[in-house]
């Protein structure tokens, strides 16, 4: 039996420490709309963190939706990883 290939999926947040309770799932999308969300990001030097597991999870989640406090912790990686990147890139 073949192995499956993985579709590419990406997720897009918002948060601001003024407005929002916790991260917020602007976007999410999978496969080639995935790859051009990337790719914009690209462009616009908007800051990618890769992890697989975590879009898979903000895929299932959804977009509009708060990030769930189960979730803080690999979200707070990410936003540690842009904060640095402001600060240093």
């Amino acid at each position: 039996m073949e192995k499956k290939k993985n579709t590419k999926k990406a997720a897009a947040l918002k948060y601001d420490i003024q407005e929002d309770e916790a991260p917020y799932i602007l976007y999410v999308a999978q496969g080639l709309l995935a790859e051009k969300m990337v790719e914009l990001a690209k462009k616009y030097e908007i800051p990618i963190y890769e992890d697989e597991f975590l879009a898979d999870t903000l895929f299932k989640i959804g977009e509009g939706k708060y990030i769930p406090p189960e979730l803080y912790q690999a979200v707070a990686q990410v936003l540690a990883f842009v904060y640095w990147l402001d600060r240093n890139g």
